[in-house]
């Protein structure tokens, strides 16, 4: 406990390059926390304050922790096309409701190879007509790739939106060969 009679959460950070750019991958106790895309140095500080101020506790650099080491390494096992699912412990703490809901039928209902559309999704955790706010627990989801956001696209055949940017997107549905990979 902390001064304050509070539990303080320790949460440990690392970037890790990936085929889709820089990956900032935190975790706590619980398991993976937060996957942020684009981890440039701005990026990656903004992201590190804001899990400062959601756990109380300013995030330490441990790319060795074990908290963060099994993670890193099925990341990039994923992305050398050699891992299909993601066995880690996740710490669901930043997202809760429809959304973890939403999220967590994702996770187990969606593999690897295949895509869901909003409404499909919504129906799914019995809320049929929430397709639009599936996209937003879509845009909320704080374990992009883990939690495969990038398999959720429109009903009429349309990619979709993508907080890591549609191409980011389309490399990702290309890595699971659902997309052709891109020419150039």
């Amino acid at each position: 406990m902390d001064s304050h009679g509070q539990n303080e959460q320790r949460v440990v950070w690392a970037v890790v390059g990936s085929d889709i750019g820089p990956l900032l991958l935190a975790a706590t106790g619980e398991g993976l926390v937060s996957v942020g895309f684009h981890a440039t140095d701005a990026v990656r500080d903004k992201a590190l304050d804001r899990l400062a101020s959601r756990f109380g506790t300013e995030p330490v650099e441990a790319p060795e922790s074990p908290l963060l080491a099994e993670a890193i390494r099925q990341v990039a096992a994923y992305f050398a096309g050699e891992r299909k699912d993601f066995e880690l412990p996740l710490d669901w703490s930043l997202i809760s409701g429809f959304n973890r809901q939403v999220l967590r039928e994702l996770a187990s209902g969606v593999p690897y190879g295949s895509v869901v559309g909003y409404g499909d999704l919504a129906r799914r955790v019995g809320q049929p007509r929430a397709a639009q706010a599936v996209g937003m627990a879509m845009g909320a989801n704080p374990l992009p790739v883990v939690v495969p956001c990038h398999r959720v696209v429109e009903s009429d055949g349309g990619i979709g939106g993508f907080g890591g940017g549609l191409e980011t997107k389309r490399k990702l549905l290309a890595l699971e060969g659902v997309l052709p990979e891109p020419l150039f």
